[in-house]
């Protein structure tokens, strides 16, 4: 009877983890150099993604005002509406957005004249609040839907961590879009 052939298998990694190595190690490689620009822009277009953050933080501007003209109208609402704002406040440092964000009041900057003029660009931008609280929290849902919608498109174009920053505000958005509409009925 003679012996049964040596097993074909040698000592040490096989072709395929080989090359299945290689293949993820150049993926890694590639991804690595898109994301390691701190700014998060691309080396042909970092104007583009800096339009975008200042963009998003101008939007956020845009709705924190939404946020004080309803809480002004209607007081009643703070207990909903307050940490929603709040979380609009953080969006707007979050994008680098400037000091008229982050104040504890609409009226509470830095300059005189600069509240005037963000006082008056806020108040053409901003539609009068309903007086029926149900109408104003279905404004506002629907302004941060809106957002959260523009934000998650915007993202498909943009660049690592603005697009992770992005994702996750949009993200939010649409959170606070669901919680003003259950708040509203």
């Amino acid at each position: 009877m003679p012996y049964p052939p040596p097993p074909r298998v040698l000592p040490g990694p096989r072709r395929r983890t080989l090359l299945a190595s290689a293949a993820g190690a150049a993926l890694l490689a590639g991804c690595s150099s898109a994301s390691g620009d701190p700014d998060g822009g691309t080396g042909g277009s970092p104007s583009l993604a800096e339009r975008a953050r200042a963009r998003a933080a101008r939007d956020s501007e845009g709705l924190v005002g939404r946020y004080d003209a309803v809480l002004a109208a209607h007081p009643a609402l703070e207990r909903l509406v307050a940490p929603l704002r709040a979380e609009a406040v953080r969006h707007v440092e979050a994008f680098g957005g400037g000091a008229s964000g982050s104040s504890a009041s609409p009226s509470a900057s830095t300059s005189p004249s600069s509240s005037a003029s963000a006082s008056a660009s806020a108040s053409a931008s901003i539609p009068a609040v309903p007086a029926d609280e149900r109408d104003a929290l279905a404004e506002l849902a629907a302004a941060e839907r809106t957002l959260a919608d523009q934000r998650a498109k915007t993202l498909l174009e943009m660049p690592g961590e603005l697009a992770r920053l992005l994702a996750s505000v949009a993200a939010a958005g649409a959170a606070h879009a669901f919680l003003l509409t259950e708040g509203a009925r």
